[in-house]
Parts: C-alpha cells; sequence; structure tokens
C-alpha cells in the first residue's frame, strides 16, 4: 500500500509553497520593468558569474600552484644557505657565503648572535587571504629540521627568514616576489577590460534593437490618441512584422471609418432632405396650433438625428492640431454666457496640447451644457500635469446618484431621476463627449462637486 502523507506534511508543504511565492513576488518587484533593462540584466548576469567564476578558479588553482612552487623554490635555497653555513665553523668565509647568497639565491645573508627567536608574527584577516603565508611556512618546514622565524605580512615588498643554526642565527632578507606570483593583477584588470568592452558593445547592440520596439509603442499610443503617425517597421524581423501588422490593422481601421463615414454622409443627406420636404410643406401651411406642434416636433426630430450623427461618426477623421486649450475654454464659456448662463473661468499652466479641436470643444460643450441644463452656477477650470491636462466642469445641482453615474455615460441612456441629461434629444451628450475624450486617449469621470452639484474631470494625456 502507499502512504499517504500526514497532515502536518501537507501543511508543511503548503508553508513551503507560500514561502516560495513570496520570495518569487519579492524577486519580480525587484528586478527592471523595461525590457531594455531586463535584456541587459540577462546579458550581464552570466558574463558577470562567468568571470567571477573564471576569476575565483584562477586565484584558487592557478595563482596558489604557482605560489606553491615558487616557494618551494625559496625554501630549497634557504635549505641549501643553512646547510653551508652548519657545515663552516662560526666566522670563516662569512663574506663569501653572504656573496654567493647575494649573487646566486638573491638574498641579504647576515650571521647574528646566538639568541631566541622573535614570537611569531599574530595572524589576521588579511594574512589569512595571502597564500604565501600558508605556503611558504609548510615549505620551510619541509626543508629545515632547525627552528625557524618568518615574516611574510609586512609594509614593504621584502621578507625575513631566521634559522635557529644552535650557536649563532641566520638572517636571510629577500624579495617576496620571488616566492609569490606578483603579477596577478594583471590578469584581473584584463578580464574586467574585457568585461567592459564586451558590456559596452552588448549596451549599443540593445539598445539598436529595443529602439524599434519603442517606436512601435509610441506610433501605437499616439494612433490610439488620434494622432498623426510618422512610422515605418525597422530592427529585427520580427520586429519588422509587428511593426507590418499594426500598419495593415491602422488602414483597416482608418477604411472602415472612412466607409461608416461615407455611409453615415448618404444617410444624413437623404434624411435631411425629407426634414426640409418636411419643413416647406409646414411653411405652406396655415400658422396654426397644429402646425406650430407639427414645427416643433420637426426641429426636435432634426436635433436628435444631429446628435445621432455626431455619435456614430466621431470625428475621427478630423486631423489632430497643436490647440489652446485655454483658449477654446474661453470660447466655449462665451457661447454659453450667450445662452444666459454664469459661468466662471481659470486655468493654470500651459494648456497647449495636439489635439482634434472640434471634437475637443464639443467635448467640454456637452459637458457644460449638461452642467448649465441642471445648475445656475458652472465653474470650468484647466490645468496641466506633469502628464495630462486636466479640465473640471463643476455646477451647483442636484448631482448624480454614485450608482448611475456610469450608466449615464450609455448611449440613449436617460436618467429620469435626479437629473435628466440632455431632455430634448436622445441621451447623447455625455456619451459623445466620453467617446471623444476616450479617442484622444483619455476618459472623463464624474464626482461630487465642491460647490454641491455634479463634476465632470476630463484628463487627456499630453
Amino acid at each position: 500500500m502507499i502512504a499517504r502523507p500526514s497532515f502536518r506534511t501537507l501543511r508543511q508543504l503548503a508553508r513551503v509553497r507560500e514561502l516560495w511565492r513570496r520570495g518569487s513576488r519579492s524577486l519580480a518587484d525587484m528586478l527592471p520593468k523595461g525590457l531594455y533593462k531586463r535584456s541587459l540584466l540577462i546579458v550581464i548576469l552570466p558574463m558577470v558569474l562567468l568571470q567571477t567564476a573564471v576569476t575565483f578558479a584562477f586565484m584558487q588553482h592557478h595563482w596558489e600552484l604557482v605560489t606553491r612552487r615558487l616557494s618551494e623554490a625559496v625554501a630549497r635555497d634557504v635549505g641549501a644557505l643553512t646547510d653551508l653555513y652548519k657545515r663552516l665553523p662560526p666566522g670563516e668565509d662569512d663574506a663569501f657565503l653572504a656573496n654567493l647568497a647575494s649573487e646566486r639565491f638573491r638574498m641579504d645573508a647576515t650571521v647574528l648572535p646566538a639568541g631566541p627567536l622573535p614570537p611569531a608574527v599574530p595572524s589576521s584577516f588579511f594574512a589569512a587571504l595571502d597564500p604565501l603565508s600558508r605556503t611558504l611556512p609548510s615549505e620551510i618546514k619541509t626543508q629545515l629540521r632547525e627552528p625557524f622565524w618568518l615574516d611574510t605580512i609586512g609594509r614593504s615588498g621584502l621578507m625575513e627568514i631566521r634559522v635557529d643554526l644552535g650557536d649563532r642565527v641566520l638572517r636571510l632578507v629577500t624579495r617576496r616576489a620571488l616566492a609569490y606570483e606578483a603579477n596577478a593583477h594583471i590578469f584581473v584588470l584584463w578580464m574586467l577590460a574585457a568585461m567592459i568592452l564586451l558590456l559596452t558593445v552588448a549596451i549599443i547592440f540593445l539598445r539598436n534593437q529595443i529602439r524599434p520596439i519603442l517606436r512601435l509603442a509610441r506610433a501605437a499610443e499616439d494612433f490610439g490618441k488620434g494622432r498623426n503617425l510618422d512610422f515605418s517597421p525597422h530592427g529585427a524581423r520580427e520586429v519588422r512584422q509587428a511593426g507590418s501588422a499594426f500598419i495593415e490593422m491602422k488602414r483597416r481601421i482608418e477604411r472602415a471609418t472612412e466607409q461608416r463615414t461615407a455611409m453615415l454622409n448618404g444617410v444624413s443627406h437623404d434624411l435631411r432632405t425629407i426634414l426640409t420636404r418636411f419643413k416647406l410643406s409646414l411653411a405652406l401651411l396655415d400658422n396654426s396650433a397644429d402646425s406650430e406642434l407639427l414645427q416643433r416636433d420637426v426641429d426636435e426630430m432634426g436635433q436628435m438625428l444631429e446628435g445621432y450623427l455626431a455619435f456614430a461618426r466621431g470625428d475621427a477623421s478630423e486631423p489632430t492640431t497643436l490647440t489652446d486649450i485655454g483658449s477654446m475654454l474661453e470660447d466655449v464659456r462665451a457661447d454659453a454666457e450667450r445662452h444666459g448662463a454664469e459661468i466662471r473661468l481659470q486655468t493654470r499652466g500651459n494648456l497647449n496640447i495636439r489635439v482634434r479641436p472640434t471634437a475637443m470643444k464639443r467635448c467640454i460643450a456637452n459637458l457644460v451644457a449638461n452642467a448649465q441644463r441642471h445648475a445656475d452656477h458652472v465653474e470650468i477650470s484647466g490645468r496641466r500635469d506633469p502628464q495630462f491636462v486636466s479640465i473640471v466642469v463643476d455646477d451647483d445641482g442636484a448631482g448624480i446618484p454614485p450608482a448611475y453615474r456610469e450608466d449615464v455615460f450609455r448611449p440613449f441612456y436617460r436618467l429620469d431621476e435626479a437629473r435628466n441629461q440632455d431632455r430634448s434629444g436622445a441621451g447623447l451628450g455625455l456619451a459623445i463627449a466620453r467617446d471623444i475624450a476616450r479617442s484622444h486617449g483619455g476618459d472623463i469621470n464624474l464626482s461630487d462637486s465642491p460647490i454641491g452639484g455634479l463634476r465632470a474631470s476630463v484628463r487627456i494625456p499630453v
């Protein structure tokens, strides 16, 4: 029978999975989010790890091997000089042996009076990192039977070895470079230089590969904002394929928009012709109460038709131009005041952005007209943020309950309770306004106004 895991084991596994998810989430939060930085990380991290592994292997094997061989040679020289001094009586041929040590062994040999050797040099952190302090004592110990003292940790490039010969002490001073590889740092510098050169080439190459992707992203963003495009595919084959697919999608959307516009123009022409006939027939009738009612119905039908066509057309064919939103708000305020409204305007910052002027003016005018229809006082403000231009329309009317603030943007939706926007129309004022704002890459949100009614906030990216 197969043993089933216990409840405790399952709980431990669940805890391990939870810790793994938290660790992965934390690591993902620390890692860069951009494609360029992630690509650099993919290139840099393996290279740094490889260079670190190679350097570690060199330091651990090659450098220690060379140091061991050199230390062994120095230890043999020390052993040979020690044997020579032991075979000769004190004072005889000391000058000859000193010259021999200097010329053949590159050591300064001095005979000191008998006495105790200096205390051992205390070990330190740097001594633990120095392979010479570990290798040379062991090599000398294999060559000598006499007690010795060694100092390899010093401020200069010299080292001192003292051998107790019983009746005297042999003092040998030589360069540290004889016992270890002093040019290992050149290898590290070459590796660092090669790594920097490779990273520079990788950064330049990745920048050239990422730039077409960024251009494609900017082109898609400009197209979403309704701006003119000057884009041609560049870069790698896959990036060019994505760019070509984007251009083809753009052409299809523009072709569909042109066909819809042409159809709407035909429909509007036919319907306006019929309305004109109705108006002409009513003008030939007597000015009776019935004819006045019919004339009012025809006018309302004309307004509804214009609203339908404006919503369906969306003004997507209008080109974008650099527009002063402050002057546009002043024009909207002047138009509203001519209809008897009391509107206060306040602007701040540079409000010049690229928009479709006619469509944007219609968007703001619809919001102002909606506020004017249900309030006595209306306030308009415009300001520029780092990434957006914000236009706010406040009123002191009855407002809209929060539960219905998204519904009023639906086409043909009529709110019969607090605010019945567009009573003489078809309920398309706010729908047209949001459609225009979103065609520019922005949006419209409704909230409570500080002056007691409704606030409509328009945000358009710059």
